[in-house]
């Protein structure tokens, strides 16, 4: 199916890729398919675009790259939402902030995405009672291995 995107004109996607985001996303509520297309070779950096909207797209990453110790539990309604059974299923990630320099670029840490690779479902969570903050230093910070997937 062909998509028009924010970043890379028009694309070639499968339908098997979309994932479901059946609340939308905070501030595009009213959006509910989305796709994962990588931003740079490596797959560090993708753009969670909006099948049904080219302008809306957020860059996001694995935020377990560069904050080895981040870790929240998600409430009973996330995992009922995201139909979650087994911590395979689940990848996380976090919007980035994109600022110039890229240097400067910031991590949403207290809004982490995620999604269930298995059913194709995605949620954006708002932490609460943490001391993540939504601009965290996207390059000073000290990565570690992926606790979750990429």
């Amino acid at each position: 199916m062909k998509i028009h995107t924010k970043y890379f004109g028009e694309m070639d996607v499968m339908k098997e890729e979309f994932l479901d985001f059946t609340q939308g996303l905070p501030g595009f509520e009213s959006y509910h398919s989305f796709v994962l297309l990588p931003v740079d070779e490596e797959g560090l950096y993708l753009a969670l675009q909006s099948v049904e909207e080219a302008a809306v797209a957020l860059i996001v990453t694995n935020p377990y790259l560069f904050y080895k110790q981040y870790e929240f539990e998600l409430g009973e309604k996330s995992l009922s939402d995201l139909e979650i059974n087994k911590p395979e299923d689940v990848a996380v990630y976090s919007v980035i902030t994109l600022k110039e320099p890229f240097a400067d670029s910031t991590l949403n840490l207290q809004a982490p995405i995620v999604v269930n690779v298995e059913k194709k479902l995605g949620k954006q969570v708002i932490l609460h009672d943490t001391d993540y903050q939504t601009k965290h230093p996207l390059l000073q910070a000290q990565g570690g291995e992926a606790h979750a997937r990429p």
